[in-house]
C-alpha cells in the first residue's frame, strides 16, 4: 500500500467521523433458546378387522422342502382383497414377511426385501430364496399399509430351500 493510499483512507475515516457517522453498535448477544420440539408423529387410526377374518399361506406347506424360486399362494377368509390406496370396508392387501416379524402394528408395514408388498391385490408370488431354512408370514394391510386391529396374520410357515 502506498503512502498516498494510506493517507486517503485516513482522510476518509476522519471525514466520516466529522460528519457524525459512527459504526453501528453491536447487537446484544441473543440468549440461547432451546430448539423447537419436533412435532409428534400423527396417530394412525387402525381399521377394525372383520370378525373372524384370517390370512393363511396355501403353499408352501409348513415344514416343506422346496427349491427356489418358491411359489407362495396367499389365502384370506372373512375379508376381501383391494389394491393399496383403495379404501373399501373389510378389505386390505397382502404383505409377505420373509425371515422377519413385525415390530409395530400401528404404523405402515415397511417396504423392503423382507416386507414384500402386494399393493395391486395379488394373491400369489414367486420369491428367490437362498438355500437354507426360511420363515414366511402373511399380514393383511389396509389401504395405507397399516395392519388391521387386531392384525390379520397367517401362522408362520417354516420351509427348507435346497438347490
Amino acid at each position: 500500500m502506498t503512502i498516498r493510499s494510506t493517507l486517503g483512507l485516513a482522510t476518509l475515516a476522519l471525514a466520516l467521523t466529522a460528519c457524525g457517522q459512527q459504526p453501528a453498535p453491536e447487537a446484544p448477544a441473543a440468549e440461547a433458546s432451546p430448539p423447537p420440539a419436533a412435532p409428534a408423529a400423527p396417530a394412525i387410526m387402525r381399521k377394525a378387522a372383520p370378525a373372524g377374518a384370517m390370512a393363511y399361506i396355501i403353499e408352501p406347506a409348513d415344514g416343506a422342502t422346496v427349491t427356489s424360486p418358491v411359489r407362495v399362494a396367499f389365502g384370506l377368509k372373512g375379508a376381501g382383497v383391494a389394491p393399496a390406496g383403495v379404501d373399501l370396508p373389510n378389505t386390505g392387501h397382502h404383505h409377505l414377511l420373509i425371515d422377519t416379524r413385525l415390530t409395530s402394528f400401528d404404523q405402515p408395514i415397511p417396504a423392503d426385501a423382507q416386507h414384500v408388498h402386494f399393493g395391486l391385490g395379488q394373491t400369489e408370488t414367486t420369491v428367490e430364496l437362498a438355500p437354507g431354512r426360511h420363515e414366511l408370514q402373511l399380514v393383511l394391510g389396509d389401504n395405507l399399509h397399516v395392519p388391521h386391529g387386531p392384525p390379520i396374520m397367517s401362522a408362520v410357515v417354516t420351509i427348507e430351500v435346497t438347490n
